[in-house]
């Protein structure tokens, strides 16, 4: 399968990401800091600082969103919780920083940041929730046999019982809904 490489292509890509926008604040960071001038009235230690600051916590960030990627990799499962929120917005960092890099550096950054994102968007992709209980359920045992037949399931509510249907055999479409009974 394509999934687990993916999600370790993506890793190894953050994490190399998060060492570069460290590297390039600090690098800023220093120069504004030798250079002992101040843009419009502003402190140049401050604005050395802030640059230093800035570019260690994206570092961090990009760190994270790329552990969350080798985590999946090594698990094999989508991610969860605080990892799919951190990864969501990794993709949508990349997206407005590919739109912002057109214009300031050119098409070569714009291309690198659609890749990550694209990166990122293909571990979601690859990862479907359904697959997981697909993979999961027992082997056709017959009509209703799927894993959401059961007491307190959608089935079961019906009134069928598990008893055949639409949608049997474990294959994790439900039924539609019953139709309103006008009297």
């Amino acid at each position: 399968m394509v999934r687990r490489p993916v999600a370790f292509v993506t890793a190894i890509v953050l994490f190399v990401e998060a060492v570069g926008i460290a590297w390039v604040n600090w690098f800023m960071g220093v120069v504004v800091d030798r250079q002992d001038m101040s843009l419009a009235g502003l402190d140049p230690d401050v604005m050395s600082t802030s640059s230093k600051v800035a570019g260690l916590v994206f570092g961090l960030y990009f760190a994270l969103c790329g552990f969350t990627a080798l985590r999946v990799g090594l698990r094999d499962r989508a991610p969860a919780g605080i990892g799919r929120i951190l990864l969501i917005s990794a993709a949508v960092v990349h997206a407005l920083l590919g739109a912002f890099t057109v214009g300031l550096v050119g098409w070569g950054a714009f291309a690198f940041m659609m890749v990550v994102l694209g990166l990122i968007v293909l571990i979601f992709m690859t990862y479907d929730r359904l697959e997981g209980t697909r993979s999961d359920a027992k082997p056709d045992a017959g009509p209703g046999a799927g894993p959401d037949v059961g007491p307190g399931s959608p089935r079961d509510a019906e009134g069928s019982g598990g008893s055949g249907g639409s949608g049997g055999s474990g294959d994790g479409v439900l039924p539609p809904p019953p139709a309103p009974s006008v009297s």
